[in-house]
């Protein structure tokens, strides 16, 4: 492939990867995440117990909750009238994302240093 078709396929490969970007990509759900990730046992936590442990209002805890959802990284369970939401990410979402990073750092590796192209430039200007 050259860089063109490189750059076009990462392009795609971005896009697919879309809705875990956004959802890993803001602290309080990073932080949302790994309070769910600390919880002992797989029975998973209510909103108010991750708006206890987060300080977040339960309605921002629910809108953080949708997205984390919709992204395939937690899932919930109803039990009666409760709801239980829990980590378990897709990981063929996450397989998608690595692969994503791992093209994007090879192309990264194919494109010239542009530091030295930089400090070539510079010098050549102050000499002139």
């Amino acid at each position: 492939m050259n860089l063109d078709q490189d750059v076009e396929c990462l392009s795609t490969e971005i896009k697919a990867c879309q809705k875990i970007l956004t959802a890993i990509g803001d602290e309080t759900r990073q932080h949302i995440i790994l309070v769910m990730m600390q919880t002992k046992g797989c029975f998973g936590l209510r909103v108010n117990d991750i708006a206890e442990n987060t300080n977040l209002s339960r309605p921002a805890v629910s809108h953080h909750l949708q997205i984390l959802k919709k992204a395939g990284i937690i899932k919930m369970r109803r039990e009666a009238t409760k709801n239980y939401y829990y980590f378990d990410a897709d990981m063929e979402s996450f397989d998608h994302l690595i692969q994503m990073l791992n093209h994007a750092k090879d192309i990264m590796m194919k494109l010239p240093d542009r530091q030295t192209i930089m400090n070539k430039r510079s010098f050549s200007r102050k000499q002139s």
